[in-house]
């Protein structure tokens, strides 16, 4: 039982632990990772409380005044060019309550840039019988049932290494550089001539001190002061009695030296999980706005949703821990819950890509994650370790999802879910390495992997969609190749159809034109001449009537002749027309023609039958000032009302009462012509006053319009 909760804190992307302690009893001496290294960094004998973290190699031996040492002892002495790294170093423990780690952290904040000492009980041991060799990294495995118990002690864990500048002359800045360190606020001391002094008091990051590379400047006074000697650096690491720390080994050299090693550190173990989490969220941002266009595949929903949870995951990555414990618990339970529903949705997506739906599993694991994380909530008191629960429930989840998808993918053999499968499993190898780096069982000094088990999985999914969309394109082009060419063929028949019916329409216009044409000339000229041809042959027509008739009739023969004439749908050039027609009979007559007309807008619709509709109305007005209203002077008037245009024809001859002729079938027959065209015409006179004839036309013609009502 005890794999499941590691294998589900695996899953949870290297998490922090809740607390940080070391065995009450010192590790006994071990030898030199690096038998060869040179001499340089030394542990001391009097080193004070300080840093978590372990600094030493094996080295030459190095006279110290002061240290308290066997001037012969050879663990802790590094010397040397260049940055060396301690595997060794020489440890001691101080037992402390609660009130003694207040205090030691009340100290070091009151000496913060300042001056001052640090209490004599709260230092690290001077006798040298209290000092023994341990290696480094030194870690103390977690145990998957450890508590913290109500009345907890605290160990302090000295770590005490002397370094001597390479070849007695000191780096303009010298640097301590540890990989890891997991335990409660670290701190480093060096001694001065007055005693110990804090360089670094961890407090402020303790939180996140678990996965940040430790990184220390030493003051450049410190080591200008002691040319051609060596200096002493204690790092004080305060850890729970009985329970997991763990202490890598430490560097110290020329600040350009170490930084770029502290860097790539920290791009590897923060940077890369903060890049993977920002760019999960924008692709899952540009999923969900695809969701929201192909609301029909629920892929692109659960993208976004997962890339959202992993983001929550790893907010520890991207946020300082909260400072109280109330908070912190609930900080805790949301990185740490959201990891199952992370895996879930993983799932959840990957099956999309199977051959049909596996409706019972996905409820079955989307009620457990569920269940899990409301029974795991802080407000359930601490009946139980949740912390525990919550690894075992994400290794069931992690364990569960990623089996069952392996067993669909070899079974259906879909391509994009064998990938998605085999980088699953490629996870769980991952998440396996970092679970035995939080329980220390082996490579403490590794950087967690789960963030770059996130890149194969995205890189999976992303190969999957891609996949998809190529299999989708293709069809779709094959499709289109399909229709290209039936296409073809249908476009062959329809231009041939259309030819056909081209021609057909062709002699059929020309048939309704010459019938238009030779109804116009059966109702106008056909029977004026027939009328005057009657009266002729009876002798009722003088010769000058008879003259005038034929005028008209050449007139109204014109006007037919004008109309078929293209305007290009111009009104103004339509108007022009009528007037070098009828100007010269309107001056005969003696009336004057006053020309105000402005340019109008081209009227799509005006065609040959409309164009002879307008022609006559304004050919009727014209006629009926010279022939009836005895007037001097008559004005042809054009206006552009937007979405409408006005022809107004104004004379000043004797006018009439309009209701006396509105039952006329000359003006009845105006009227209806004006509808045809979709406008209205209005007539206003009165006696004495002239007559005002104005038509009005729509711009774009949709339904013809009733006609004003007359005045």
């Amino acid at each position: 039982m005890l794999v499941l909760p590691l294998l589900t804190l695996m899953l949870s992307s290297a998490a922090p632990p809740a607390t940080a302690s070391t065995a009450s009893t010192t590790a006994p001496p071990a030898a030199s990772l690096t038998q060869t290294a040179p001499p340089g960094l030394d542990v001391g004998a009097n080193t004070p409380p300080s840093l978590l973290g372990v600094l030493a190699t094996e080295g030459t031996p190095a006279a110290s005044a002061g240290t308290g040492l066997d001037p012969t002892a050879t663990h802790g002495l590094i010397e040397g060019p260049g940055a060396q790294r301690a595997t060794e170093a020489l440890v001691a423990t101080s037992d402390w309550s609660v009130a003694q780690l207040q205090a030691w952290r009340s100290a070091l904040r009151s000496m913060d840039g300042g001056a001052g000492q640090l209490p004599a009980d709260l230092l690290p041991p001077d006798a040298n019988t209290a000092w023994s060799p341990v290696t480094l990294p030194d870690v103390r495995q977690r145990e998957a049932t450890q508590d913290v118990p109500a009345n907890s002690r605290y160990q302090m864990r000295w770590y005490r290494i002397r370094y001597a500048p390479p070849q007695g002359r000191w780096p303009t800045s010298v640097a301590l550089y540890m990989p890891r360190l997991v335990a409660q606020a670290a701190a480093v001391l060096v001694r001065t001539d007055t005693g110990w002094r804090p360089v670094f008091d961890n407090q402020s990051g303790a939180r996140e001190q678990w996965v940040r590379p430790l990184w220390v400047v030493l003051p450049a006074a410190l080591t200008e002061l002691r040319d051609e000697r060596e200096i002493e650096v204690v790092i004080a690491v305060p850890v729970m009695q009985g329970l997991y720390y763990a202490v890598s080994s430490v560097w110290l050299g020329a600040r350009e030296d170490l930084e770029p090693r502290h860097d790539r550190r920290w791009v590897l173990q923060i940077g890369v999980p903060q890049a993977t989490s920002l760019t999960l969220v924008t692709l899952g941002l540009f999923a969900l706005v695809l969701w929201f266009k192909r609301r029909e595949d629920p892929a692109y929903l659960l993208f976004a949703l997962a890339s959202v949870a992993w983001l929550v995951r790893n907010l520890h990555y991207h946020l300082d821990l909260p400072r109280t414990r109330e908070a912190l618990e609930w900080f805790w339970w949301i990185t740490h819950a959201s990891m199952s529903w992370v895996m879930l949705l993983t799932f959840l997506f990957a099956l999309r890509f199977a051959r049909r739906r596996f409706d019972r599993f996905e409820r079955t694991i989307t009620a457990f994650v569920l269940i899990a994380s409301i029974v795991s909530l802080p407000l359930w008191g601490r009946g139980m370790d949740m912390l525990v629960m919550m690894h075992i429930c994400n290794a069931v989840v992690g364990l569960a999802g990623t089996a069952f998808v392996a067993n669909i993918a070899w079974r259906q053999g879909s391509r994009e879910l064998k990938l998605i499968a085999t980088a699953l499993v490629i996870g769980i190898g991952l998440a396996i390495h970092d679970l035995g780096l939080l329980a220390g069982w082996w490579w403490p000094e590794h950087i967690y992997l789960m963030p770059f088990a996130t890149l194969v999985i995205l890189a999976s999914f992303l190969y999957a969609v891609q996949h998809r969309y190529i299999q989708a394109l293709r069809g779709v082009e094959q499709a289109n190749e399909e229709l290209a060419t039936r296409l073809h063929e249908q476009s062959e028949q329809l231009k041939a159809q259309h030819d056909k019916l081209r021609e057909v329409e062709r002699q059929q216009a020309l048939l309704l034109e010459r019938q238009r044409i030779m109804q116009d000339m059966h109702d106008g000229l056909g029977s004026s001449l027939l009328s005057a041809m009657v009266a002729v042959e009876q002798g009722s027509m003088a010769q000058d009537q008879v003259v005038t008739v034929l005028r008209e009739c050449v007139d109204d023969l014109r006007l037919v002749i004008d109309s078929l004439e293209p305007v290009g749908h111009d009104l103004v050039s339509l108007l022009a027309t009528m007037r070098y027609r009828l100007g010269k009979r309107l001056q005969l007559g003696g009336l004057r023609l006053e020309w105000d007309v402005h340019d109008l807008p081209v009227l799509e619709w005006l065609e040959p039958p409309d164009a002879l509709h307008v022609l006559r109305l304004m050919q009727e007005a014209l006629t009926n000032a010279l022939k009836h209203a005895r007037a001097t002077r008559v004005r042809v008037v054009t206006r552009d009302l937007g979405r409408k245009v006005e022809i107004r024809v104004e004379d000043d001859g004797e006018g009439f009462d309009i209701q006396q002729v509105t039952a006329g079938r000359g003006l009845r027959g105006l009227q209806r012509r004006a509808r045809q065209l979709g406008g209205s015409l209005r007539v206003d006179s009165s006696p004495g006053h002239g007559t005002v004839v104005t038509l009005r036309l729509p711009v774009e013609r949709t339904e013809p319009e009733p006609s004003l009502q007359q005045g």
